[in-house]
C-alpha cells in the first residue's frame, strides 16, 4: 500500500511542488502597484502632486483613502505604518491635521469631485472616537460628493469595537468591514502579541451586522510563528461559522530589517517554505469545501460577492488594499504614509507622523516621494495586474490596447517558455495561464514583466 501511495498522482504532484519551491521560492514584490513603492523617489514632491491634483477631471469619480496610524497594541507580525497610543487627544489632533491636509488638497482641485469608494486603513481606524469619525466624514463630504452607492470600508480590530462605534460608522455609510483575526490559536496569538478569542470576533461581527454593515471580510494569516496546518484549519472552521462574505489569507512577511518590532519574533518558530505552502493550500481546501471562490493570490469570496463576480467578469483590480472591484483610476490618499494614485503616477505622504504633522501645519502638501508613470509602466502594470488577478494573460490583447506590437515582449518569452517547461504555466501563442501547480508562483511569473524592481532581498518571500 505504501508503494502505491508513494507513486500516486497526488504524491507526485506534492514532490513536484517541493522541487519548484526549492528553485523558485525567492523574494518578489506583492504587486499591489507597478512600479512598486520601492521605486518611488523624491522626483515627485508636493509641487508635482499639486499639479496632478489640479489636472483631475471634476466629472470623473475618484476613491479616497485615509490612513489612521494608531493601534491599542503593537502586534509583532505587523508590517503597517502604525504605533501604539493610549492618549485619545493625540488621535483627535491627528484628525484635525488630516482635515487640514484635506483643505490643502481641496485648494488644488478644479471642482468638487464625485467619490465612488472610501477606505479607512491603518493601524486601527476604530481607534477613532465616534465624534472624530463624524468630523472626518463631514470634512470628506464638504470637499467631495460621496454618492449613495459608494463603497465605504474600514479595517477593524474586533477587540476594540463597540456597538456604539459600529452604529456611528454605519451612520456615515460604512457598508464593508475588514475584521482582523489572523489566527485563533492561543500559542500563535501569544507568539505575536495579539490575544483575541473567537468570542470577541463573534461579538464584533454581530454588532456590525446589527448596525447594517452588509459585507464582512476576515483578514487571516498563515506562516506566523508556531503556526501549524491544524491551526489554520481550526481558525477557518471557527470563523466560517459566521459566514463572512470574503476571506483574505495573507502570508506573513518576515522583514525585521524593515520593521524592527518583528525582531521580537523568533525566526526559528517560523515555518519553512514547504510548511507555509502546506498551510496556504490547507486553507484553500477548507474554503473550497465551504463554497468560497479562490481569487488571485490570497483572497476568497462567496460566489454572490462582488469580488467573485468581478473575477468572473474579468474586471477584478489590485491595489494597496489587495484585490478590489474599485474601478476608479484615481485614489487620493490622506494621512501619514498614505499613497495616492493619479493618472500621472503615484504620490506618497511622509511616513513619519510627526514630520507629516509639521508639513501640514506649515501649509504644505505632505508628499515626500512618488513616481511618474511612463507609457511602458502603464503597459507593464496591466500585464502584471491581469496576471495577479486572473491567473492568465493575453499578451497580444494587452499590446493592442497600448498600441504596441507583441514583439516588444520577445525578451520575456524565453523565461515564459522555461516556466512552461517547469509546469508553472501554459503558453499558447500569446496566451499565458497559470497551472494549479504554478499558482503559488504567480509573483515570480509577474516579475518577468517587471522592468523596475531591484534587489530581491527588499521583498517578502514568494510563498
Amino acid at each position: 500500500m505504501s508503494a502505491v501511495i508513494a507513486d500516486s498522482p497526488a504524491a507526485e504532484a506534492a514532490a513536484r511542488r517541493l522541487d519548484l519551491l526549492a528553485r523558485f521560492d525567492g523574494r518578489a514584490p506583492r504587486y499591489t502597484s507597478y512600479p512598486t513603492a520601492l521605486q518611488f523617489s523624491a522626483e515627485v514632491d508636493a509641487e508635482v502632486y499639486g499639479r496632478w491634483l489640479g489636472a483631475l477631471d471634476p466629472a470623473e469619480p475618484v476613491s479616497l483613502y485615509a490612513h489612521i496610524p494608531f493601534c491599542d497594541r503593537l502586534c509583532w507580525y505587523c508590517g503597517c505604518n502604525t504605533r501604539a497610543v493610549r492618549k485619545r487627544a493625540l488621535i483627535s489632533e491627528y484628525v484635525d491635521r488630516l482635515l487640514d491636509e484635506l483643505a490643502l488638497v481641496e485648494a488644488k482641485l478644479s471642482g468638487r469631485l464625485p467619490v465612488g469608494a472610501v477606505h479607512l486603513g491603518g493601524g486601527t481606524p476604530n481607534m477613532l472616537s465616534p465624534d472624530d469619525l463624524e468630523l472626518m466624514f463631514q470634512g470628506f463630504r464638504r470637499v467631495f460628493d460621496i454618492g449613495k452607492g459608494a463603497e465605504i470600508a474600514a479595517e477593524l480590530d474586533p477587540s476594540l469595537l463597540s456597538p456604539e462605534w459600529a452604529q456611528a460608522a454605519a451612520a456615515q455609510g460604512l457598508n464593508r468591514a475588514s475584521v482582523g483575526v489572523q489566527c485563533l490559536s492561543p500559542q500563535v496569538q501569544a507568539a505575536v502579541n495579539r490575544i483575541e478569542p473567537f468570542s470577541v470576533v463573534e461579538q464584533a461581527v454581530g454588532w456590525l451586522r446589527d448596525a447594517g454593515v452588509g459585507s464582512i471580510n476576515f483578514d487571516l494569516m498563515y506562516g506566523l510563528p508556531k503556526q501549524q496546518v491544524e491551526d489554520v484549519e481550526d481558525t477557518l472552521e471557527q470563523v466560517l461559522a459566521l459566514r463572512p462574505d470574503r476571506i483574505a489569507m495573507f502570508g506573513y512577511a518576515h522583514v525585521p530589517w524593515a520593521k524592527a518590532h518583528q525582531k521580537l519574533i523568533d525566526a526559528a518558530d517560523l515555518a519553512d517554505a514547504a510548511g507555509r505552502l502546506a498551510q496556504s493550500e490547507a486553507a484553500a481546501a477548507v474554503l473550497a469545501a465551504h463554497g468560497y471562490v479562490r481569487i488571485g493570490l490570497d483572497h476568497y469570496a462567496l460566489p454572490q460577492d462582488a469580488l467573485a463576480q468581478g473575477l468572473a467578469a474579468g474586471t477584478l483590480r489590485r491595489n494597496f488594499q489587495g484585490y478590489t472591484t474599485d474601478p476608479h483610476p484615481t485614489l487620493i490618499g490622506l494621512g501619514a504614509s498614505a499613497i495616492g494614485r493619479l493618472p500621472q503616477g503615484y504620490a506618497q505622504n511622509v511616513p513619519e507622523e510627526l514630520a507629516w504633522r509639521t508639513a501640514v501645519g506649515q501649509g504644505r502638501l505632505p508628499v515626500r516621494r512618488g513616481v511618474a508613470l511612463t507609457d511602458d509602466d502603464r503597459f507593464r502594470a496591466e500585464l502584471i495586474e491581469r496576471l495577479m488577478c486572473d491567473m492568465r494573460l493575453d499578451m497580444a490583447a494587452a499590446c493592442a490596447r497600448h498600441g504596441c506590437s507583441p514583439s516588444v515582449l520577445q525578451p520575456e518569452r524565453a523565461r515564459l517558455r522555461q516556466m512552461a517547461e517547469e509546469g508553472i504555466l501554459t503558453l499558447d501563442g500569446d496566451r499565458i495561464a497559470l497551472t494549479e501547480t504554478g499558482r503559488p508562483f504567480v509573483r515570480v511569473v509577474a516579475r518577468i514583466f517587471d522592468q523596475r524592481s531591484g534587489i530581491e532581498d527588499a521583498f517578502s518571500r514568494v510563498v
